[in-house]
C-alpha cells in the first residue's frame, strides 16, 4: 500500500556548486575559500580538491537530461558567488551569469523547476582576504548586492530562493573548529559571523520583497540541525536536549520566528554574542517564506554540570562544549550508521519536525537535504544496488508522513544528493549520490536508489521496498 503524500508535495533533489562544478577557474571565475582551503595540506581526505568534481559546469546539459529521465521535477542547486562576482562585489562577470541562465534554461525546457541556492559554503576569496569574510559587518551588504544581481539575471524564470544554506556549519565548523573553509578557531568568531550570516539573509530578503515582488517567487533560509533527545527523564536531561536544540537550530530560527536570539543563548554567552539593533530585528522577522530544513541524524542529550573542565568532557563529533551547551551527546549502540558514522534514526525526523510545528506557529517546512552516504559500488554488470540507501530514505520519508498526519504543513522533500560529488572534508571518500560518479572518467551510472525514488515522486507516495 503506498502512503500518499499531500497534493502539490514538492519532490526533487539537491546538490550545490563547489561540490560538483568544477572549472574552478574557467570563464572569469573568481577563487573561492574552498579553493585554498582544499589545497592546504591535511584539510580535506586524500588531498582532494574540487578542481574538476563532477565536471558538471561542462556536462550540465547531459546531467539535466538524466534527472528529466529519472523523473525530476524540482532541482536545488546553488550559485557560485565568485562565478557571477569574481571578487565578491564590483565587477560581474557575464560569462558566468550566461553559465546559470543557461542551466536555468535546459531544466525548464525539461519541465525541471529551479530551487535557488544563493550561497552554499564558496565564499570568494577577496572577501575573506580583504574583510575577514563573514567576520566583517560589511559582507552583509556585499551579500544583498549579490543577490540583487542574481534576482535580476535569473527571477524572471527562478521562483524558489533560499539565501544562505547551513549558517550553523559555516560559523562552528568554519569559524569554530577550523575544519571547514575558512579554517578558523575561535569560541567568539562564530557567533559575530552567525550574525552577520542572519543580516545577510534579511538584506537580501527585504531587496526581493521591495524590488522584485513582481517576480511572485518566495525565498527563505535553509538551516540544518540533528535531533537531541533527552538520555534520560531527569529534569536536567530534558533540559540539556532542549538546549542544544536552541544552540543548533534556535540560533538561527529564533530570530526570523520569534524576534531575537533564544534567552539560554544570550544568558550562557553574555557580550560573545552580537544583539540586534530594533531595525535589525524587524528586517529578521517573518523573512523567510518557508522554513527551510536539511536533516540527517540523531543523538542523545545529557547535562554535564557547568564548570565541568574541558579536559573532563568527552563529545560526540562536532557536538558539546565547542558551543557552550555543556551537554554531552551519545548514540545508542544498536543504531546503524552510514560512512559518515551518522546514526540512522528516522523517528528523530519525526520529532524535529513537530518541535519546529510547535515552537514557530506551524510554518510551511521544506526538506531541503536529506540523504546519507554509503560505500556504494558498482558491480559486475554495472549496476549499483545501494539498498541500505533505499531503506534509509523509505524509513525517513515514512517518519515525515507520520508528521504530517500529526498537523506538521510539510510542503516538500529534496534527496540529497543528485551525485556523488565532493563531500567537502572528507573529499570524494563519501558518496552520498542517487548517481553514481566515477570520478576517473567521470561517468554517471543511476543507482538502484535512482529508479526507486523516481517511482516515489511518480506516484507521490512512499513504496515498500525489499529489505
Amino acid at each position: 500500500m503506498i502512503k500518499q503524500f499531500s497534493t502539490n508535495f514538492t519532490w526533487g533533489t539537491a546538490t550545490s556548486s563547489y561540490q560538483i562544478e568544477g572549472a574552478h577557474c574557467k570563464d572569469g571565475k573568481g577563487l573561492t575559500i574552498w579553493d585554498v582551503f582544499s589545497k592546504t595540506q591535511g584539510k580535506v581526505a586524500n588531498g582532494d580538491t574540487g578542481d574538476i568534481a563532477c565536471d558538471h559546469y561542462h556536462l550540465y546539459k547531459e546531467d539535466v537530461a538524466l534527472m528529466a529521465k529519472l523523473g525530476v521535477k524540482n532541482y536545488r542547486f546553488s550559485i557560485s558567488w565568485a562565478r557571477i562576482m569574481p571578487n565578491g562585489y564590483g565587477k560581474v562577470n557575464e560569462k558566468g551569469i550566461a553559465f546559470y541562465s543557461d542551466l536555468i534554461d535546459t531544466l525548464l525546457a525539461h519541465g525541471i523547476t529551479p530551487w535557488v541556492t544563493l550561497y552554499h559554503w564558496d565564499l570568494p576569496l577577496a572577501l575573506q582576504m580583504e574583510y575577514d569574510g563573514w567576520l566583517n559587518p560589511k559582507i552583509a551588504d556585499f551579500f544583498a548586492e549579490y543577490a540583487r544581481v542574481c534576482f535580476e539575471a535569473f527571477g524572471d524564470r527562478v521562483n524558489h530562493w533560499i539565501t544562505i544554506n547551513e549558517a550553523w556549519v559555516i560559523a562552528i565548523l568554519g569559524y569554530g573548529q577550523g575544519v571547514f573553509a575558512p579554517g578558523r578557531i575561535s569560541t567568539s568568531e562564530p557567533y559575530l559571523a552567525g550574525h552577520h550570516i542572519l543580516l545577510a539573509h534579511a538584506k537580501a530578503v527585504d531587496i526581493y520583497r521591495k524590488a522584485f515582488a513582481h517576480q511572485k517567487g518566495k525565498i527563505g533560509i535553509t538551516n540544518n540541525c540533528d535531533w537531541r533527545e533527552p538520555l534520560t527523564d531527569k529534569v536536567e536531561d530534558q533540559q540539556a536536549a532542549e538546549r542544544a536544540l536552541l544552540f543548533f537550530l534556535g540560533w538561527f530560527a529564533d530570530p526570523i520566528y520569534l524576534g531575537d536570539y533564544p534567552q539560554v543563548m544570550k544568558d550562557r554567552l553574555g557580550d560573545r554574542l552580537p544583539s540586534f539593533t530594533i531595525e535589525e530585528k524587524k528586517l529578521l522577522y517573518k523573512s523567510s517564506d518557508f522554513f527551510g530544513l536539511n536533516h540527517y541524524t540523531t543523538l542523545y542529550a545529557s547535562d554535564i554540570p557547568e564548570g565541568t573542565p574541558i579536559e573532563e568532557i568527552s563529545v560526540y563529533g562536532n557536538g558539546g562544549i565547542s558551543e557552550d551547551q555543556y551537554v554531552q551527546l551519545t548514540a545508542d549502540k544498536k543504531w546503524s550508521k552510514t560512512s559518515m558514522g551518522w546514526a540512522v534514526v528516522p523517528w528523530g525526523l519525526q520529532k524535529l519536525l513537530e518541535w519546529i510545528h510547535h515552537r514557530y506557529d506551524a510554518p510551511d517546512i521544506v526538506i531541503t537535504e536529506n540523504g546519507c552516504a554509503y560505500d556504494d559500488t558498482i558491480n559486475e554488470a554495472g549496476d549499483c544496488l545501494d539498498k541500505q540507501r533505499i531503506f534509509y530514505v523509505e524509513s525517513y520519508l515514512n517518519a515525515c508522513h507520520t508528521a504530517m498526519q500529526n498537523g506538521v504543513q510539510l510542503k516538500g522533500y529534496f534527496l540529497w544528493s543528485l551525485f556523488d560529488n565532493f563531500e567537502w572534508a572528507s573529499g570524494y571518500e563519501k558518496r552520498f549520490g542517487m548517481v553514481h560518479v566515477n570520478f576517473e572518467t567521470l561517468k554517471r551510472t543511476p543507482k538502484a536508489s535512482a529508479y526507486w525514488y523516481a517511482q516515489v515522486m511518480n506516484q507521490n507516495g512512499i513504496l515498500t521496498s525489499d529489505k
